[in-house]
């Protein structure tokens, strides 16, 4: 029971993160998977459930992934981050697109800006030392927008830079507020 559950999942998953969430149906996953629709009613009862639960697994595999990173380690963070882009990152737009009009996509959306944050700080402690109140919650803001996923659409889907080029974009980004670790109050 419980490999069918995770079968179902996966091509869940693979469904929802390859198109749009108004595109993929129980039908088409419960076929897809072998099962029968009732089978798939059965684990997960409607296609919301079911779509959150997907992202769940999504949001788990990139906490992961990013997490393994070195702190500090400016070039493995961002490259990280960037290759994640680059296999979800098209995903995750069309996932941030919902976030008005699908209420179960709201939660999981929260769960990864917050976890995105925590791995900010995580990966660049010395951008944030010495540095508090407003002015460590603006260096933190900054660092977590010159990582972000919409940054990661405006060099490499906008502008069209290579993943190199993304790559080291990101990395300029970053240690530009690196270095600059006086902080100030305001």
């Amino acid at each position: 029971m419980e490999a069918t559950r995770d079968r179902i999942v996966e091509v869940a998953t693979g469904a929802f993160m390859s198109t749009w969430y108004e595109d993929v149906t129980l039908r088409g996953v419960a076929a897809e998977a072998g099962v029968a629709l009732q089978t798939v009613l059965n684990h997960f009862g409607t296609k919301e459930q079911l779509f959150a639960v997907a992202l769940e697994r999504v949001g788990d595999r990139i906490e992961s992934t990013r997490w393994r990173v070195t702190p500090d380690d400016i070039d493995e963070a961002v490259a990280t981050v960037v290759d994640d882009y680059e296999r979800i990152g098209d995903s995750l737009l069309r996932f941030l697109a919902l976030e008005q009009r699908v209420a179960v996509v709201r939660v999981p959306i929260e769960r990864g800006r917050e976890g995105h944050e925590r791995w900010v700080a995580h990966a660049f402690p010395t951008a944030l030392a010495g540095v508090d109140g407003a002015a460590y919650e603006r260096r933190l803001a900054q660092l977590v927008v010159a990582t972000d996923v919409y940054t990661w659409k405006l060099l490499r889907r906008d502008k069209e830079l290579t993943r190199d080029q993304t790559i080291t974009a990101m990395r300029e980004l970053v240690l530009a507020l690196h270095g600059n670790s006086e902080g100030g109050s305001a």
